[in-house]
């Protein structure tokens, strides 16, 4: 997720990163959805909020991995314009947050986004580390 975030700041966001706990061996599926949640929420403080600070954390338990972004930026508007449109999957997979929120279900796990009370945007996701095999 480093790339992400080196991408982002030479791009001109102000992104600070921090991990907390131990990092910890994960399928291949948990690790993608995990950086697809924070190139997505990158990508739109790029452009939603460009030049805002953003913060990325990654806090690794035992038994899940939860990720924060953060993007500051002013009060919240009542306009509908202010909020990233969500964006319904298409065929490959979906795009945008619609997208991402139903490949982190896949996992089990959690993500909302939303305007924070004062102010900017926050994406936050819970990963179960080893999701739940699917029964057919």
């Amino acid at each position: 997720m480093g790339d992400l975030v080196e991408q982002a700041r030479r791009s001109g966001q102000p992104v600070e990163f921090s991990e907390q706990g131990e990092r910890r061996p994960r399928s291949m599926d948990v690790e993608l959805a995990a950086y697809r949640v924070v190139q997505e929420a990158l990508t739109n403080a790029m452009k939603y909020a460009t030049g805002q600070p953003t913060r990325v954390l990654i806090r690794h338990g035992e038994e899940r991995v939860e990720i924060g972004v953060t993007t500051d930026g002013p009060l919240p508007v009542t306009s509908p314009a202010a909020v990233p449109a969500p964006r319904e999957p298409g065929p490959e997979g979906g795009r945008g947050l619609a997208g991402l929120r139903a490949r982190v279900r896949m996992l089990d796990g959690e993500l909302e986004a939303g305007p924070r009370p004062r102010g900017g945007f926050e994406v936050r996701a819970t990963i179960p580390s080893e999701p739940e095999p699917v029964q057919e």
